[in-house]
């Protein structure tokens, strides 16, 4: 696996000497969490919760570093947040493109992009861990308290703003929660009830997760690697085709074990905190369109960049071109807009830029092409083609390999590209990219027949694979599978690839 290289820059973070990495999926962070939640339950006092909380929100971080002034400019970027906050609140709304521009500002120089003047940077080893994800929270905060119809309270105390934006269990990857859903909980003189359903049901998404990350995730992961070395080592020209078939075809499956096996951990470990986090997948490889996609993919991430970016988009562009003719287009462009910057979250170097190309892309696109399907065939022929099941097979399967296409660069570099490229050859390319296309057409629609024809059985009213009888059974069973694994290979938990944005 010597080739095989993430193009992503390393983040900026260490863990501690001892081996101890808490920003994975690992049986350390279980405990960590374990702990955290058993002292959070002992007293249901307002006080008491937020405190511990806080103070494990805090010791989270103190795993990734020794070094006090590591922990500096990320604590000056959530003091600007709760300054700006404050400001707004106050009613200093002069002051709010400043606000924004210097948390924006801070945040690219910060996360090192590529645009900015590198003698600018620090130069000492700082901590960016969930600098990304606390952006989102100080925006929206910002945002919101500006707002003359603002619903968040007329003041946030220092302590709740510092759990929000600091919650361990959304620090790393998300969700991305707001702030008025999260204080009716936290904050909340009765804490939400924890019964021993409930219990079960977080124990459940927590075994789910740790399986998805510890051995799909991993075993994906590798089966990439192992497939990369043989695109440019591969004896014949259908091996080295097949090779990259798996490159490409695998990965959308890698990343979503990965960050939803991480997120279904951290939701059910907030449940132990009495806490109830967004979902933020809902079957992504079921959607027949790329739009349908990202309302299924990261999926509070596409509800945030929706409110502040999209939306705000759109009410301009519709005053100032009011036709209704004009309205999907206008949409494309709002599109493209909104997911270009969602690819420039995503990283700090220019690959990202394309990246954030093909983003908007893919939504503009496809936006365009539902305006003039249905004006071409009319509204009711188009809902009838929708409901086609092999035009649905077809479009699923197009959409699962323009995911696979966009993610190409969440794992290769320009110069490995041109390897592939130089080593498959046009041909070679060509064919692997229609070979996805085909085996997602055929295989995820294979999968939802099977799904649906599962569900069908019913035993006391709701399907037999949602009972608690089975669900418990297939849990016991994952998390020996999942036990053995990591014991047995005794590696380190596989990363979360989101910790790096």
């Amino acid at each position: 696996m010597g080739q095989f290289r993430r193009s992503r820059s390393a983040p900026r973070t260490r863990a501690r000497s001892g081996g101890i990495n808490l920003g994975t999926a690992s049986l350390q962070f279980l405990a960590y969490a374990c702990a955290a939640a058993i002292l959070f339950n002992l007293s249901r006092k307002l006080a008491w919760r937020q405190s511990v909380l806080l103070l494990a929100s805090v010791g989270f971080l103190g795993f990734f570093s020794r070094d006090i002034r590591a922990f500096v400019p990320l604590a000056a970027f959530v003091v600007l947040g709760f300054v700006g906050v404050r400001l707004m609140q106050a009613g200093a709304t002069f002051l709010f493109v400043p606000i924004l521009i210097a948390v924006l500002g801070t945040f690219l120089w910060l996360k090192k992009y590529a645009f900015v003047p590198a003698s600018l940077f620090l130069q000492h080893p700082y901590l960016t861990l969930g600098l990304s994800y606390i952006l989102f929270r100080v925006l929206h905060l910002v945002i919101d308290s500006r707002s003359q119809y603002s619903t968040l309270p007329r003041r946030i105390g220092i302590v709740s703003y510092l759990n929000y934006t600091l919650n361990f269990t959304t620090l790393v990857a998300g969700p991305i929660q707001r702030y008025k859903e999260f204080a009716s909980m936290q904050l909340a003189d009765v804490p939400l009830e924890l019964g021993l359903v409930t219990s079960g049901e977080a124990l459940y998404r927590i075994i789910k997760g740790f399986f998805k990350v510890n051995v799909l995730s991993l075993f994906l992961s590798m089966l990439q690697a192992t497939a990369l070395n043989s695109v440019y080592s591969g004896p014949t020209f259908w091996s080295r085709v097949f090779a990259g078939i798996m490159v490409a075809g695998v990965y959308p499956f890698y990343l979503y074990c990965n960050f939803s096996g991480y997120i279904d951990i951290v939701i059910g470990i907030a449940r132990f905190l009495r806490l109830r986090l967004p979902e933020n997948f809902n079957r992504p490889f079921a959607s027949e369109n790329y739009i349908v996609f990202w309302s299924r993919w990261h999926i509070t991430l596409s509800t945030w960049i929706s409110i502040y970016v999209y939306t705000p988009l759109m009410v301009r562009f519709l005053k100032r071109w009011p036709a209704p003719s004009a309205e999907p287009f206008l949409a494309a462009v709002a599109y493209f807009v909104t997911f270009f910057l969602v690819g420039l979250w995503h990283g700090q170097t220019f690959m990202f830029i394309f990246f954030g190309f093909l983003l908007g892309l893919g939504m503009s696109v496809t936006k365009i092409a539902q305006a003039l399907m249905t004006r071409w065939m009319g509204r009711d022929a188009y809902q009838r083609l929708g409901r086609n099941g092999f035009y649905n097979a077809l479009a699923r399967g197009l959409t699962f390999t323009w995911c696979a296409f966009t993610l190409v660069w969440f794992w290769a570099n320009g110069k490995q590209l041109d390897s592939i490229a130089h080593s498959l050859g046009a041909a070679g390319v060509a064919l692997a990219w229609l070979a996805i296309f085909l085996l997602a057409s055929v295989g995820l629609a294979a999968w939802e027949a099977a799904r649906e024809w599962l569900l069908s059985y019913r035993f006391e009213g709701q399907p037999v694979l949602h009972s608690r009888y089975v669900r418990t059974s297939f849990a016991t069973a994952l998390l020996v599978m999942a036990l053995a694994v990591v014991l047995l290979l005794n590696m380190p938990a596989p990363d979360i690839v989101y910790k790096t944005f």
